[in-house]
């Protein structure tokens, strides 16, 4: 199964840059077995299954919570069982590749 979601989060109570703390998220991301993308909107990740998923919007959400009073989480997913790397593949259907 394919289960891309996409993802953002962030402290409310931090001022008007919050990449100190986004960066925490995206190190964690990025030690993790899963395809990524960062953007400059949110970040995709690719998981087998909707348990790890939300798995790492929890773990982020500790990440920031630790530092915060407050935390704003958004999340979108595109579950495709029976498939994989979709997170490649849609972008290259869509290119032509």
């Amino acid at each position: 199964m394919s289960v891309i979601m996409e993802f953002a989060i962030f402290p409310t109570d931090k001022g008007a840059s919050v990449s100190p703390f986004v960066k925490q998220v995206v190190q964690m991301i990025d030690a993790l077995p899963f395809d990524s993308q960062l953007t400059a909107m949110g970040t995709l990740i690719e998981c087998d299954t909707m348990d790890e998923c939300l798995s790492i919007i929890s773990k982020a959400n500790a990440i920031l919570e630790a530092v915060s009073e407050r935390v704003y989480c958004t999340a979108k997913f595109d579950n495709k069982p029976g498939k994989s790397k979709q997170l490649a593949h849609k972008v290259a259907a869509i290119r032509g590749e």
